[in-house]
């Protein structure tokens, strides 16, 4: 008995970590002979704060349902991002469908510089300063896959310096080669 109130208490406290946030909630119909069936079309972000992050997206008859799907699914797609400090190591450019969503680095103190779903997929990631601009389309589900792409993208500063042939320092972002 105790050991199952252990297992329930680590739970609740990793739960407690994540950084949940429902991006967008939008009801779909599916056109049948006898009319519409309505349901509801839920785009949740899962991050630790600490460079993890997982999209999911989920539909159901209700809304609470629909929420459930998705922050579960965005738990179990989270996947680790490259960071530099508190922003991203190099400017990158995401896309899905017609959106495009661009990422480039900022220098500390800037804060996030983005707007609706992007700025909720880089919050939950732990990104505290970073400069973004959507183009295209302004569709939430189409804006976050493109930043998800955008962050899949990204390549950690040792890995660039060991495939080139150079010391961390001399790939490092400018603003972060003084203090290196």
């Amino acid at each position: 008995m105790e050991s199952r109130d252990l297992r329930d208490r680590d739970m609740f406290e990793e739960q407690e970590e994540l950084d949940e946030r429902v991006v967008d909630i939008t009801r779909v119909a599916k056109v049948v002979k006898g009319g519409r069936h309505f349901h509801f079309r839920v785009v949740a972000v899962v991050g630790d704060n600490k460079g993890q992050v997982g999209l999911g997206i989920g539909k159901a008859r209700t809304v609470p349902d629909a929420i459930a799907k998705a922050t579960d699914r965005a738990r179990r797609a989270m996947h680790p991002v490259a960071m530099e400090g508190t922003t991203v190591p190099h400017e990158v450019i995401g896309r899905c469908g017609g959106a495009r969503v661009l990422i480039r680095p900022a220098t500390l103190g800037t804060g996030v510089i983005a707007g609706g779903g992007v700025r909720a997929v880089l919050e939950a990631v732990g990104i505290r300063d970073v400069l973004t601009k959507s183009q295209g389309s302004s569709t939430a589900v189409n804006v976050v896959q493109a930043t998800m792409d955008a962050l899949n993208q990204l390549r950690w500063v040792e890995e660039v310096a060991k495939e080139r042939g150079k010391a961390v320092a001399d790939v490092m972002p400018f603003w972060r080669r003084r203090r290196a």
